[in-house]
């Protein structure tokens, strides 16, 4: 039995994505070259690695023992690679990091250019998730770094306060819905909405508020940033859900209006979540203490918008 570490990497990769297709992407190989790795790890282990599919691949029993030590194997590869760095005259490494929608549109990307401006040789891998997916990736060690919701259940993983946003409404001045100050979810879903792509992880989380309440979204255009959402809010094509720093910021150039929701979860308390900073790679740490130590930015509550109640 020999496996080499792009077969982990390969085998890691098309676990997590569900797929040989989107996992050979993510490796950065062929797909044929792909699927003749997996098969002949599954020949030299004289055991069959995966279940395939009509919707993608899951891990069999020997599967998941192989994802794990694959992690363990290729975490520690990291940790070595980086302390050899040193006395190559460098300072290489990878830091996987996974996101809610709200924290990698809003938050991240001033964050990680300083972070990597400072670290030129660092690589940093960004995916967007559900918080509650996030946390059960970090946990199995799939990331080394989550920002999620600080509603959701964490459990052993260690957090810290990381920033404050919420979620508002926005709708153009004519709209029926454009001369309110608050207004509920439940109102929401009477109008056509203009969202992101169905993978986006808030539209899923929209879409299932509405399915728990028995409704379902009017979704009229799916975009993939809030900037076009604001843009066709502007059209009055529909009105849309946004981070409220994300609208104060178009509001100043187009004809929006900002309205609160009322709902509890409306308000986002994010939090980072690891592991166990001592236990991070190098440069998972240092990114860990970046993001940690930059100044925390709260809501914006001007324009005669009052704060609803603090989520649960």
């Amino acid at each position: 039995m020999q496996f080499d570490l792009t077969d982990l990497a390969l085998f890691r990769d098309v676990v997590e994505a569900g797929s040989i297709t989107w996992g050979a992407e993510r490796a950065h190989l062929a797909l044929a070259a792909a699927s003749t790795r997996i098969r002949n790890m599954e020949v030299s282990l004289g055991a069959i690695l995966l279940d395939r599919g009509r919707h993608g691949v899951t891990p069999t029993p020997a599967g998941r023992a192989l994802l794990a030590h694959a992690r363990a194997i290729l975490e520690q590869t990291e940790r070595l690679r980086e302390d050899l760095s040193v006395y190559a005259g460098g300072a290489a490494g990878n830091v996987r990091i996974l996101s809610n929608t709200n924290a990698l549109t809003e938050f991240l990307p001033e964050l990680l250019s300083s972070f990597l401006n400072a670290h030129p040789l660092v690589s940093v891998d960004v995916e967007e998730r559900l918080s509650d997916e996030i946390v059960a990736a970090i946990a199995d060690g799939t990331g080394d770094i989550g920002i999620v919701a600080g509603t959701v259940e964490t459990g052993e993983l260690e957090t810290y306060p990381f920033r404050q946003d919420r979620f508002v409404l926005v709708a153009a001045p004519t709209h029926p819905l454009g001369g309110r100050e608050t207004v509920t979810f439940a109102e929401v879903m009477d109008h056509d909405l203009v969202g992101l792509d169905r993978a986006a992880a808030l539209q899923r989380f929209l879409s299932d508020r509405a399915a728990r309440a028995g409704r379902r979204l009017r979704l009229r255009v799916q975009l993939r940033s809030f900037d076009g959402i604001c843009r066709l809010v502007e059209g009055n094509v529909g009105i849309g859900i946004v981070p409220e720093t994300t609208a104060r910021r178009a509001a100043r150039t187009m004809d929006i209006r900002c309205i609160a929701l009322t709902d509890s979860w409306a308000v986002r308390d994010l939090k980072v979540c690891t592991r166990g900073r001592a236990r991070l790679p190098r440069f998972a740490k240092l990114l860990a203490d970046h993001l940690l130590s930059s100044p925390s930015v709260g809501p914006l509550h001007d324009g005669g918008m009052e704060p609803p109640a603090a989520a649960p």
